[in-house]
């Protein structure tokens, strides 16, 4: 410990640039994955801020009598309970727009890899399958004059719609409220958004209200001819009931990056020809990355150096 020094708290887990970028300007105490919380009472007194990669629960907070900030990794921060520290006094700040172009990028590479079974067709030829067998079978579906809704239009949502208006598509969306700064065709609810659309990309947040609002009547919306692609949270789909609607044909396919228990996939997702699959990798590049973690504590040092914050979270109770 240094004396003159912030300590700062790492549960478990983080990016090392965040460490590193830490241990220059506070005391850094890390603990273990599994213990992250196994503190004596001397310590939890010490800590004023913490830096989390999404994990934040109630009682993990009342633990820390002295905290003022949490600084979350990542733009998604539903394992942080914001609105408990808010009720505290206790700041919460997350790292939105420095993933906003990488993440919608990555949607764009997913979706069309999913349409035109661009990683199936490369494992075609590795296996030296195109000399043997010949020509790759052509692909059922096309981006091609598709109309495409976005579950969601915050700003990775917005990013995500501005890439594909070069690919000559429809652009529908479903939020709570009409946006008036886009020209897009707004949908009342994920069903009607589905039902109008053929192609449903969800980027929606982890709440309760969203909770695996991607189910069998959204499916069924969309369509035989439907794409479905969550580059979201993994909570948000019914995966027994996406698993189904890709058996059975309700849906053509669906591309994911996110999954309800991550890591765990589930055993049936493996042998659907119609899925593409990504383990979580939308903002993860290494520019990308660099700029999260630097988000991160320059959003801890802000607070410390200037009782100001970055990129505070809407429930937490300092805005600036």
């Amino acid at each position: 410990m240094t004396d003159n020094k912030i300590t700062v708290l790492v549960p478990g887990r983080m990016h090392p640039r965040v460490l590193e970028r830490l241990a220059q300007a506070f005391d850094v105490l890390q603990t273990p994955v599994g213990s992250e919380m196994q503190m004596t009472d001397e310590q939890n007194a010490r800590i004023r801020g913490v830096a989390t990669a999404n994990k934040m629960p109630a009682d993990w907070i009342d633990q820390l009598p002295n905290v003022e900030v949490i600084a979350n990794f990542g733009v998604g921060y539903d394992g942080v309970d914001a609105r408990h520290a808010a009720t505290k006094g206790i700041l919460v700040t997350n790292t939105p727009d420095v993933l906003n172009d990488e993440v919608a990028d990555t949607t764009i590479g997913l979706l069309l890899n999913t349409i035109r079974r661009l990683p199936v067709a490369e494992t075609y030829l590795r296996e030296g399958r195109w000399e043997k067998e010949g020509p790759f079978p052509l692909t059922p579906l096309s981006l091609k004059n598709r109309h495409v809704g976005l579950l969601g239009l915050g700003r990775i949502g917005l990013e995500i719609a501005k890439r594909l208006e070069p690919f000559k598509v429809r652009i529908s969306y479903h939020t709570r409220t009409p946006r008036k700064d886009v020209s897009y065709t707004y949908a009342s609810s994920a069903v009607e958004l589905a039902k109008s659309v053929d192609t449903l990309i969800s980027i929606i947040p982890a709440t309760p209200e969203t909770h695996k609002i991607i189910n069998a009547e959204v499916l069924a919306a969309l369509g035989p001819n439907g794409v479905f692609i969550n580059v979201g949270r993994g909570t948000s789909v019914d995966e027994e009931a996406l698993e189904a609607a890709l058996r059975q044909g309700t849906i053509a396919a669906a591309g994911l990056d996110v999954f309800y228990d991550e890591p765990k996939v589930p055993a049936g997702f493996f042998d659907l020809p119609n899925l593409c699959m990504l383990p979580h990798v939308a903002s993860a590049s290494v520019p990308t990355r660099n700029d999260m973690a630097d988000l991160v504590v320059d959003n801890l040092i802000r607070w410390f150096n200037e009782k100001q914050l970055l990129t505070a979270v809407p429930e937490t109770p300092v805005t600036t």
